[in-house]
């Protein structure tokens, strides 16, 4: 028989994050903002990269208010050097990476029939080339260590197809089985590897893709009828990225008001 479930305290303490070192990628704006701040929240301190500078500071300076440590670190997740360098610089500064939260990403739209090879590999380089990138250095330090979490933010484009975004939904599909590849590979050395599958959010990147900013009139089929609001990914995140899941690997996990559930 297995262990009894665990009760009040002990419970919560599945999800405590106190003394755990997070990493996020893209945590200059929208999403990895609020995944950093979420993962603050519950008791990590957290790394910052993105290609801003000056936007991390602002958002490592908030994580240390909340009494966490943080740095910033400018990285461009589609270039090799740069997060060799950043993930190194991190496990030199903070000793150690327990999370990684795999956030950073673009889309760029467009009608496949006059969609450029360049914009299709731009996608690429950040959306999936990124994530092989930040997992591939982060995870020698965690098996070194025996333990690590990487959550991947993935989409629902990555489970569904739209028109005009067939670069991002094949990117993102492909986050969706890279995630389920490194999961089996890694599941046997204590690092699990999942993902996050967010509906409609608004976000920097959505009203970029939408060009203005996104309500719940972009809610489409979502029986939910509305768009995801503020903090309503933070619990996908903390619980993937804490001991709670910790029979949990290889899974993508769609917040999106029910969206993929429907025919």
């Amino acid at each position: 028989m297995g262990k009894r479930p665990a009760k009040g305290d002990d419970f919560m303490k599945m999800f405590d994050l106190t003394g755990k070192v997070a990493v996020v990628t893209g945590a200059s704006s929208g999403l990895g903002v609020q995944f950093a701040e979420a993962l603050a929240e519950a008791g990590a301190d957290v790394a910052v990269l993105a290609r801003r500078e000056d936007r991390l500071e602002a958002v490592r300076d908030t994580i240390l208010k909340m009494g966490r440590r943080s740095k910033a670190y400018r990285c461009d997740v589609s270039k090799e050097q740069d997060v060799v360098d950043a993930i190194a610089q991190v496990e030199a500064d903070f000793g150690k990476i327990d999370i990684l939260v795999n956030n950073a990403g673009i889309v760029i739209g467009g009608a496949t029939d006059g969609y450029s090879a360049q914009d299709w590999d731009k996608v690429f380089s950040v959306d999936c080339r990124g994530v092989f990138l930040t997992s591939r250095e982060a995870l020698k330090g965690m098996l070194r260590r025996g333990y690590g979490k990487i959550v991947n933010v993935a989409s629902v484009a990555g489970l569904l197809g739209m028109a005009g975004g067939a670069s991002y939904n094949a990117s993102k599909a492909s986050v969706i089985n890279l995630t389920r590849a490194l999961a089996v590979e890694y599941a046997a050395k204590g690092v699990t590897v999942n993902a996050i599958a967010p509906g409609v959010f608004d976000s920097e990147m959505t009203q970029g893709f939408f060009n203005t900013e996104v309500t719940d009139a972009f809610a489409g089929r979502t029986p939910m009828a509305r768009i995801g609001r503020r903090g309503e990914l933070n619990g996908a995140l903390i619980f993937l990225a804490s001991d709670a899941s910790s029979y949990v690997t290889g899974q993508t996990i769609a917040v999106d008001g029910g969206w993929t559930s429907q025919l």
